[in-house]
């Protein structure tokens, strides 16, 4: 798992790298001066995520003949948010997503001893788990001196998150994980601003730890009874244009 998600750092460092190249050939004029100044800035927020569920096996795993092992597989999604960040100083910032919908597809795996495969089962069956979040974070942004057209900043701070796919609630969810709407957790991360003619861009990374078991556990059902705790973790690569 955690291979999987260093050979997805590796993968995007590129852009990244000529990201900040762009902005070192900007330094010979000095773009957008009072930038800074302002008390508002507002921006539009494009990314793709990697995700998983850190999650710990119900006691009830051990008494399950069919089930040998379960694991949490990264998946893809998408990020779109509308960015408002609130000056408080030279340094420091206060941002938010007024409107941010995050699309993503975990998915559990589980190596099956005797998969009944009038069921569809395989001797490794996967379970996938949808959602369309709208998320709402606060960030308290520390940003670095500017040199000459470029800026480093760091942020962390929480998100409450409404899971609009979320299927706790149903009665009939046959073969699903169910999974609670809310979520609640932490974020935090680093970027850098990149001052063209016209706008600033701003690449960055951003790590979400969820805080609040999701799972909502069906001990009927043979692959929710041997989960105990679910939480969401996320990785995000970004770019926001001011």
């Amino acid at each position: 798992m955690q291979y999987l998600l260093r050979r997805k750092i590796i993968f995007l460092l590129p852009l990244f790298l000529f990201c900040f190249s762009e902005g070192m050939a900007q330094l010979r004029t000095l773009n957008l001066e009072e930038h800074d100044d302002k008390k508002f800035h507002f921006g539009i927020n494009l990314g793709v995520n990697r995700s998983y569920y850190n999650f710990t096996r119900h006691p009830q795993f051990l008494h399950n003949d069919s089930i040998r092992g379960i694991e949490s597989v990264n998946s893809t999604g998408i990020n779109l948010a509308w960015l408002v960040n609130l000056r408080l100083s030279h340094h420091l910032a206060l941002r938010t997503y007024p409107l941010n919908l995050v699309f993503t597809e975990k998915a559990i795996e589980y190596n099956m001893s005797n998969p009944d495969v009038v069921y569809g089962e395989d001797s490794i069956t996967r379970k996938k788990v949808q959602g369309i979040t709208l998320s709402f974070p606060v960030h308290l942004k520390f940003t670095s001196d500017r040199i000459n057209n470029l800026r480093v900043y760091m942020f962390a701070g929480g998100k409450a998150e409404y899971d609009m796919a979320a299927n706790a609630g149903k009665k009939k969810a046959d073969g699903l994980i169910k999974l609670h709407k809310l979520d609640y957790g932490l974020e935090g991360g680093i970027g850098f601003h990149i001052y063209f003619p016209v706008f600033v861009l701003s690449p960055e990374v951003k790590f979400g730890w969820g805080m609040r078991n999701t799972h909502s556990r069906e001990a009927d059902y043979k692959f929710s009874n041997v989960i105990d705790v679910m939480n969401a973790r996320t990785i995000t690569f970004s770019l926001t244009v001011e």
